[in-house]
């Protein structure tokens, strides 16, 4: 295993046993500029997951959803310590620390740790996605009449304008589900679902996502069909129902 991804892995874990300490626990809840909210369990995981990157590859950036932007040009990790916050906060076990390496533009390595569940997926470019079982692989369906589609929320997509958009889907769709954050795209990366759509994403939801989707099979886009972890939307998909998704949502 390389030893960016063995240390990713490492991190991932380290924060994991810190969420763990705190999960189900009294905990004060804060809010962000944003209105999300964030907790002591978020800050610790961050600075555990930096201290683990930093000692292993001191030259890389680190770009977090609690302290921002820290060290020079060059690779950088994309870290959300607990993705799901709102789900960790309600004792709900479906969170999951998020850890990407951006080399040269392109996500090139993904980790993702759900420590209450003890789930953990990760992938490298161009060596394909396992779980702890090993590979894993988008399905075949290709039609999306015959898919299950998955949604981050409807209220979400609501709020940002795409209502329309999810109707169409629904009808076109065979069967959907809503499981947000992390958890919605695990079941398109295990072939348990077609396609995981969701808005108003930043990039750390985003980076250890997208490869491991596209190492398992799938495309990873947002709703433009740019591949990229920072257009603020995304679907993650087998590939073979992708453009005609694309083509629902972006229908007149």
């Amino acid at each position: 295993m390389d030893r960016r991804l063995q240390v990713a892995i490492a991190a991932a874990k380290a924060a994991g046993e810190i969420a763990l300490r705190h999960f189900r626990t009294e905990l004060k809840v804060e809010r962000k500029a944003d209105l999300s909210p964030v907790t002591v369990a978020d800050r610790d995981c961050e600075r555990r997951i930096s201290e683990v990157l930093r000692d292993a590859f001191p030259d890389y950036g680190i770009l977090g959803e609690e302290f921002g932007e820290q060290g020079a040009n060059g690779p950088r990790w994309i870290v959300d310590p607990i993705d799901g916050t709102k789900s960790f906060i309600r004792g709900i076990p479906f969170f999951a620390t998020l850890i990407g390496l951006e080399e040269e533009g392109e996500i090139t390595t993904g980790v993702v740790y759900a420590p209450a569940v003890d789930d953990l997926l990760y992938a490298q470019k161009g060596h394909g996605a396992f779980d702890s079982s090993g590979p894993i692989r988008v399905s075949e369906v290709d039609d999306v009449g015959e898919s299950m589609l998955v949604f981050g929320g409807p209220s979400v997509l609501r709020r940002a304008g795409h209502w329309a958009a999810y109707e169409r889907l629904v009808d076109a769709s065979a069967r959907q589900r809503g499981y947000g954050d992390y958890f919605g795209y695990t079941f398109v990366m295990r072939g348990r679902a077609e396609a995981m759509i969701d808005v108003d994403l930043k990039p750390w939801d985003l980076a250890a996502l997208k490869v491991i989707v596209e190492e398992a099979g799938g495309r990873f886009t947002d709703f433009e069909g740019r591949s990229t972890i920072y257009g603020g939307s995304a679907v993650a998909s087998n590939g073979r129902i992708h453009d005609r998704l694309l083509e629902l949502i972006r229908k007149p």
